[in-house]
């Protein structure tokens, strides 16, 4: 009887581990709509992941919305999850209005969403540094190493595109 109590709660905290994992992928916009960056089988997915208080997003915008032009009516998804913290102490903080006003002054064409303690999307994706790019195959499954490290002298969208089509 023992065993077999161990046995359940073993298998319950599995299943409990395996949920938490893969709800690491469903975030939210400012206006609480969700969206789940696994769950577009058969596209490819582009996840942008930065921060509205990080100078190099600002490139990473460029470069994600002309990834996102050229791709346009392909099984490509974008999006752009920012890292900001929603904790009013969290030194990285950011209101949902801040995040608007981020979205509207890059001209972001794609959902913006938010994480809201920062890191469970560069964990589920082991990003280690942001701004990076995530390329989902169309299983949901990263494809290639994350992008990382911008430079704002090299455009990134030759690199990016190349793992695109390759998936396509």
């Amino acid at each position: 009887m023992k065993r077999a109590v161990q046995f359940t709660i073993f298998a319950m905290f599995a299943v409990f581990s395996a949920v938490a994992v893969s709800g690491q992928t469903v975030l939210s916009t400012t206006d609480n709509r969700r969206f789940d960056l696994e769950d577009h089988r058969g596209k490819v997915v582009v996840v942008a992941i930065g921060a509205a208080w990080l100078p190099l997003s600002t490139k990473q915008a460029e470069f994600t919305n002309a990834l996102a032009k050229k791709y346009s009516g392909r099984d490509v998804v974008f999006y752009f999850v920012v890292t900001d913290s929603t904790n009013s102490r969290s030194r990285n903080f950011a209101d949902n209005a801040a995040i608007d006003r981020f979205t509207a002054d890059k001209k972001l064409t794609m959902p913006v969403l938010r994480d809201s303690d920062g890191t469970a999307t560069m964990r589920r994706f082991k990003v280690d540094q942001i701004p990076s790019f995530v390329i989902l195959d169309k299983q949901g499954q990263p494809a290639v190493e994350p992008f990382g490290g911008l430079d704002p002298k090299f455009d990134l969208t030759g690199p990016i595109s190349r793992a695109i089509d390759r998936l396509l």
